[in-house]
C-alpha cells in the first residue's frame, strides 16, 4: 500500500494539468502581493488570468429607463480569442448624450439585449465611442495584432465596459502616433460630423460663410477650426451667458477661428437680419448654409439668415420643438431644409468614415486642430458603480465644463 501510495504520488507531481495549478497559484499570490501591479508585463497584470482569461466589468442595462434605475456594474469573464476573434482592453470612452438616450429608450438606434456576458436576464452595454487597445488576437486576424488602437467600426458596440471581445471586422485599427487615447476615443462622432456637413450639402469656396447654433458643443468646435482651416467665414450661436463666463466663452470661440459670435437671445431679435447683411458685405458673400442642432424657433432663426438657395443641415433637436417651415421659405427662398445622422452615414460608407477619421486624426496629430474641453471620469478595477452614475447623470445636465469621458486605468 505504501508503495501504491508513493507512486501516485509521484505521479501526480509529474502530471502537466497539476504542474499548470500550481503555476497559476503562484502567479495569482504574485500578483495579489505586488505593490505594483502595473510595473508587470500586460499579460500579467490583474486583467488576464494565468489561463488567458480576461476578467472584465461592464455598465449593463436589462431594459429601458433612467439610467439612475437600471445601469448595474456587471463582472464577467472573457475567454482566449480564437480564429478572427480579439480580446480589447478599453482606454477611454465618452459619455455622449445619444449614449443616454439609448439607454432611455428614445434613440432610434440600440444595442442588443443578450445573455452573452452571463447577466441573470438579457442586458446590454451602452456607448458607442472609444479607444481601445488589442490585448490577444486569435490566429486567423490579419488586420490588427497587440498593442495596437481601434476603434468601433460601427455603432451599438457597446464601449462603457473595461474588456470585451469581438470579431476582427468590428473594428477599425488607427494610427496612435502621436496620440492620447481621449483624442482617439472622440473622433468618430462630433468632428466627423461636423466635417461631414460642411463638405457634403451645398459647395462652399473660399470666403463663404456659414452659420450654426450650438457653436460650442464638440460639433459647433470642429466645425469653427474646420472651416477656419478650409477659409469660411463663421456665425456661431451660443447660449447667453452673463458677466466674465460668457466673455470667456466669446474669446474661446474667437480663438478657435469663430469670425462672429453671438448669443441665441440676440439671433431671435428683429434686427438680426441686418447685422448679418453687414457682416456679409452687404450681402455680397455667399451665406448658403446653416448647422442646426436645437430646432424650434431657434433653428428657424438660422435659416431666415440663408440666402435664396441656401441648405439647412439639422443633426440635432435639443429643444425638442418642431421646425415649423414657412411656405415663402421654400417657394420664394427655395431653401432646402435636410438632415444629418453621422450613424447611418458612417454605417453605409465605412470606408469613407475611415479616411475621415484619419484626416482628423493628422489634424490633430499636426497640432491644427484642439480638443474638446473634457472632464475625466477614472475608471479602475475598484471603481464603484454609483461613480460612474453619478457621471452619467452629469451628461444630462446644461452648461458642463465639457465632454464627460471614462479614462480607464488598471483594470
Amino acid at each position: 500500500m505504501v508503495d501504491l501510495l508513493c507512486k501516485m504520488s509521484s505521479t501526480l507531481r509529474s502530471s502537466p494539468c497539476l504542474s499548470l495549478l500550481l503555476k497559476s497559484r503562484t502567479i495569482a499570490h504574485q500578483l495579489k502581493t505586488s505593490p505594483n501591479t502595473a510595473s508587470l508585463p500586460l499579460d500579467r497584470r490583474r486583467h488576464i488570468s494565468a489561463y488567458g482569461y480576461a476578467q472584465a466589468k461592464a455598465l449593463v442595462y436589462p431594459k429601458h429607463g433612467s439610467p439612475a434605475d437600471i445601469l448595474n456594474l456587471h463582472t464577467h469573464s472573457i475567454s482566449p480569442p480564437h480564429s478572427n476573434l480579439i480580446t480589447l482592453r478599453t482606454l477611454a470612452a465618452p459619455l455622449n448624450p445619444a449614449d443616454i438616450n439609448q439607454v432611455q429608450g428614445t434613440y432610434p438606434t440600440a444595442p442588443p439585449f443578450t445573455q452573452e456576458l452571463g447577466t441573470a436576464q438579457p442586458s446590454a452595454v451602452p456607448g458607442n465611442e472609444a479607444c481601445f487597445e488589442v490585448l490577444s488576437a486569435g490566429s486567423a486576424c490579419k488586420s490588427v495584432g497587440k498593442g495596437d488602437w481601434v476603434i468601433p467600426r460601427r455603432t451599438g458596440l457597446g464601449t462603457w465596459r473595461t474588456h470585451l471581445q469581438v470579431a476582427e471586422d468590428k473594428v477599425m485599427k488607427v494610427n496612435k502616433d502621436g496620440l492620447k487615447a481621449e483624442q482617439v476615443a472622440t473622433v468618430s462622432v462630433n468632428p466627423v460630423t461636423a466635417y461631414r456637413m460642411l463638405k457634403d450639402f451645398t459647395p462652399l469656396k473660399e470666403g463663404d460663410w456659414f452659420i450654426q447654433n450650438g457653436a460650442n458643443s464638440g460639433v459647433g468646435r470642429a466645425a469653427v477650426q474646420l472651416g477656419k482651416m478650409w477659409g469660411l467665414k463663421s456665425i456661431c450661436v451660443v447660449r447667453k451667458r452673463e458677466g466674465a463666463e460668457g466673455e470667456a466663452l466669446y474669446k474661446e470661440m474667437q480663438e478657435l477661428g469663430a469670425t462672429v459670435v453671438v448669443n441665441d437671445e440676440e439671433i431671435m431679435e428683429k434686427g438680426f437680419g441686418e447685422r448679418v447683411k453687414e457682416w456679409t458685405n452687404g450681402g455680397r458673400e455667399s451665406l448658403n448654409l446653416a448647422l442646426n442642432c436645437v430646432g424650434g424657433d431657434a433653428g428657424m432663426a438660422l435659416a431666415k439668415t440663408l440666402e435664396a438657395g441656401g441648405t439647412m443641415v439639422t443633426y440635432g433637436a435639443m429643444s425638442k420643438s418642431p421646425l415649423r417651415v414657412g411656405a415663402g421659405m421654400l417657394i420664394f427662398k427655395d431653401l432646402r431644409f435636410v438632415g444629418f445622422w453621422v450613424s447611418k452615414w458612417g454605417d453605409r460608407f465605412p470606408d469613407e468614415k475611415e479616411k475621415t477619421v484619419d484626416e482628423v486624426l493628422s489634424l490633430i496629430r499636426d497640432a491644427r486642430f484642439k480638443d474638446v474641453p473634457m472632464v475625466e471620469v477614472p475608471w479602475s478595477y475598484e471603481t464603484k458603480r454609483e461613480e460612474l452614475l453619478d457621471a452619467v447623470q452629469g451628461t444630462l445636465k446644461g452648461f458642463r465644463k465639457g465632454k464627460g469621458i471614462f479614462k480607464f486605468g488598471d483594470t
